[in-house]
């Protein structure tokens, strides 16, 4: 049977609600046999609150189910000093690794953009700019990842990419990144269900991020019609997925080959 990759916003939910059909092929993959992981870069609830929100719309998954950056991230900075600039709904997975401080960090970790009031607290403009002087002392400049921007219920909004970017031009560094589309991010996961890339497939939304990210170590790419896809980004990328299906509903008939 198949390991399968599945990511979670835009592919089986976008803005809190089920995509439709979603929980019932998740149900359906699980009875075939196949090896089911979630994997995400979000970056604004711990592992187990984003699974009793998914439990809440009709899935059957538990945290420890769940690859999270922020849970990648503790593990990578483990020990080290950190000036977070994410959600607080994180900082408990994170601080079971790393010391949370607000003056002279080991390093800097940016991540974490919703739809509240809070994400511009978080990247308000006195955290960016105690954010670069940290930099500036030698800081490292960590990212939960890079993404440019994500689907809401509200149309297409700025990610932590961009804030990202911002500190990399004004600091002169480049930030690591440690969700998807990183090799080490996806070898994790599929850690998880032990497999290997040559026998998994990635189903996700984003082209790049998933797609690219889960082909360039050798993984299968699906790619769903649902969440951030776009036509013109898929006309645009290389590599370009192996499918592209309406939704994560089609994925069962897909892998049975009807």
């Amino acid at each position: 049977m198949t390991a399968i990759l599945l990511d979670i916003d835009g592919v089986l939910q976008v803005s809190g609600e089920a995509v439709l059909g979603a929980p019932d092929a998740v149900r359906a993959l699980r009875e075939e046999g196949h090896r089911v992981r979630f994997v995400t870069n979000n970056t604004t609830r711990a592992r187990d609150q984003l699974a009793g929100e998914l439990q809440a719309i009709g899935f059957d998954l538990e945290g420890e189910d769940i690859t999270t950056t922020p849970v990648a991230a503790g593990k990578l900075l483990q020990g080290k000093r950190v000036f977070a600039l994410t959600m607080s709904s994180i900082r408990d997975d994170l601080a079971e690794y790393v010391e949370l401080v607000f003056d002279g960090a080991d390093a800097v970790l940016l991540g974490g953009a919703d739809e509240s009031d809070e994400t511009g607290e978080v990247f308000s403009y006195d955290n960016l700019n105690k954010a670069y002087a940290e930099l500036r002392e030698g800081a490292r400049l960590v990212c939960l990842h890079k993404n440019k921007w994500w689907q809401t219920s509200r149309g297409p909004l700025l990610d932590a990419g961009a804030f990202v970017a911002g500190l990399e031009y004004a600091a002169g560094v480049k930030a690591e990144i440690v969700g998807k589309p990183t090799a080490a991010y996806f070898e994790a996961a599929l850690a998880e269900v032990d497999a290997t890339p040559a026998e998994a497939v990635m189903v996700g939304d984003d082209v790049e991020a998933d797609i690219g990210g889960a082909k360039a170590i050798g993984m299968q790419g699906v790619l769903v019609r649902t969440g951030k896809f776009r036509p013109a980004a898929l006309r645009e990328a290389e590599p370009q997925p192996d499918a592209v299906i309406d939704s994560i509903a089609d994925l069962p008939a897909y892998l049975n080959g009807v």
